[in-house]
């Protein structure tokens, strides 16, 4: 995990997150690209030279964002870009090969209705690239025990296993499995990958009518510290990951959620 994207945004808790990626970066000895995206077009009247202006604008904004946090000796880049985000994010992964992207949920108020906001769910539906997803203000803890849920065991694509893999090494994590039955499930779908079998200590079967509820059930009795998930079109939380937001009264956690995404299924 050589190389960790944190997209910046405009939340003046936004350095939490990054407190938070560098913790976990400098477990793996990785470096830390901060990534800020925006949109600027010179007109009839205006400064040719604005974009520049916005990108140095934005360039002292991260860099006074790098000097609140412990960098731990983590190497910090700045990247920005004027454009459209998934645009940039691909970009960025072309160039330089990033490993995994690491952003914030919103944060836990009650009064707060969405998970994932426009730009975040953006990322998780439009990016092929792993993700960590991190509630707001999340302390960096070793991850002792993960929850992997699925409703379908089929992984066609070992490698996408990777970030999972380098986890469960580093922390000598447990990795427990959690194949929800729902109703239109097949029994393809109960056969399990074998390198997905390789890394689990444990494997539970439920059956419940969304993948959603059984997950809920095992965060409430088992209390792990990571959820990973599968993003794919026929996989975990189908529905979810077609849309740009994602209100917590179809998903939330407490905990950091890894989400792997399956290019082909």
């Amino acid at each position: 995990m050589k190389n960790i994207l944190v997209p910046v945004g405009t939340s003046p808790n936004a350095f939490k997150t990054l407190q938070y990626a560098v913790d976990f970066a400098s477990e793996f000895s990785s470096k830390i690209y901060l990534m800020e995206v925006f949109s600027a077009k010179a007109g009839a009247g205006e400064l040719a030279n604005i974009s520049e202006k916005v990108a140095e604008s934005s360039k002292k904004r991260m860099q006074e964002l790098i000097a609140k946090v412990d960098s731990k000796d983590v190497t910090m880049k700045i990247a920005t870009y004027n454009g459209d985000l998934i645009d940039g994010l691909k970009g960025i992964d072309k160039e330089l090969g990033i490993d995994l992207i690491i952003i914030a949920a919103r944060c836990n108020a009650i009064q707060e209705e969405l998970y994932l906001g426009p730009t975040t769910g953006r990322i998780i539906k439009r990016t092929d690239i792993p993700t960590l997803i991190v509630p707001r203000g999340t302390k960096f803890e070793p991850i002792k025990v993960i929850l992997t849920a699925f409703k379908s065991g089929i992984l066609k694509q070992r490698r996408i296993l990777e970030p999972l893999k380098e986890i469960k090494k580093k922390f000598n994590s447990t990795v427990n499995l959690l194949l929800v039955k729902t109703p239109a499930y097949s029994d393809e779908d109960l056969k399990v990958n074998t390198a997905l079998m390789n890394i689990c200590t444990n494997l539970s079967v439920t059956e419940h009518a969304t993948t959603y509820l059984g997950v809920l059930e095992q965060l409430q009795t088992t209390n792990p510290d990571m959820l990973c998930v599968f993003r794919r079109k026929r996989g975990f939380f189908k529905n979810l990951w077609e849309k740009n937001t994602i209100l917590k009264s179809e998903f939330s956690a407490r905990i950091p959620v890894l989400v792997l995404s399956v290019k082909k299924d």
